[in-house]
């Protein structure tokens, strides 16, 4: 069994993101599973700072993880790798529309597909019409052709889900793989049996289950925790106040404070020192979990 840790270090982590990471290392160690730590780094706001307080403020509640630190940018030739493949089994195209023309094109709320799915248009150019966007000098993205299957899915936390895949992106105008994509192929790749998110990414799932069948292998189990959300109802955010461990610290709190407040959010029981944190895995029932978001009022 393996678990997965995949941040992106587009920011410092703030309590959201670390009641994240504390439950994705609970549902391993309670189950001895690995724990495997994979930066999502694709992003353009990424910036190198944020490695390393990442990784420090992961540490400084307590938790660990296994083996080397991968990074997505460092696996660019695995994912044209995976892009080739479905390329050969005929299930991409291309597709020249702007943001705007995709929103605009976007299919109807009543249809089966997720919501603001693409609507499929260059799929079906003709010919020529195929011929003066290539002439147009305008990167194309490339999407993978979908019959809008149903997926189901067996969440850990919520239950059944079923959501229908799309014709979504594998690879963007600039080159860029898709997290869809991206997430499918590693997760395979590393032999991860567990993800453990937040549940705003559970309705992207049905497209990695997909992407896992095309490729011949197993999809992990899912479990899609709740979120914290701001006194607004939004996401938590930094704008939110005192949110980042540093933040609490200023504060006057401690790191143990930090923990016990993430500890409580999850009803379980409070400790007294970083290194008693081993012991909660005994207390640890994900069927015993909240599942509604928890409201940030700290």
């Amino acid at each position: 069994m393996t678990g997965r840790w995949a941040p992106s270090p587009t920011g410092e982590f703030h309590l959201g993101n670390l009641r994240t990471a504390l439950l994705a290392w609970l549902f391993a160690r309670s189950e001895n599973t690995k724990l495997l730590w994979r930066f999502e780094d694709l992003d353009g706001a990424v910036r190198n700072d944020f490695y390393d307080s990442q990784i420090r403020d992961f540490q400084r509640i307590g938790l660990n993880w296994d083996g080397e630190i991968f990074h997505q940018s460092e696996r660019l030739g695995l994912y044209q790798d995976g892009i080739e493949d479905l390329v050969q089994q005929g299930l991409t195209y291309r597709c020249w529309c702007t943001r705007r023309e995709i929103r605009e094109a976007a299919l109807a709320p009543h249809s089966h597909l997720p919501e603001g799915a693409y609507s499929g248009k260059c799929r079906r150019l003709t010919a020529k019409e195929i011929s003066e966007n290539e002439r147009s000098g305008r990167n194309p993205a490339l999407r993978l052709i979908s019959e809008g299957q149903l997926i189901r899915i067996q969440d850990r936390q919520l239950g059944d889900f079923e959501g229908a895949v799309d014709d979504f992106v594998l690879c963007r105008g600039d080159q860029t793989p898709s997290y869809n994509l991206t997430v499918a192929i590693d997760d395979a790749d590393m032999g991860v049996t567990e993800v453990v998110r937040g549940d705003d990414l559970l309705p992207s799932t049905p497209r990695q289950v997909h992407l896992f069948h095309l490729f011949g292998a197993q999809p992990p189990r899912y479990a899609h925790v709740p979120l914290v959300l701001a006194q607004s109802g939004d996401r938590l955010a930094k704008r939110d106040g005192a949110v980042t461990i540093d933040d609490r610290v200023a504060l006057g709190e401690s790191e143990l404070d930090v923990l016990n407040h993430l500890l409580s959010s999850l009803q379980l029981p409070n400790i007294e020192s970083v290194d008693e944190l081993e012991q909660v895995i005994r207390h640890f029932r994900p069927s015993a979990l909240p599942t509604s978001p928890w409201i940030f009022d700290l």
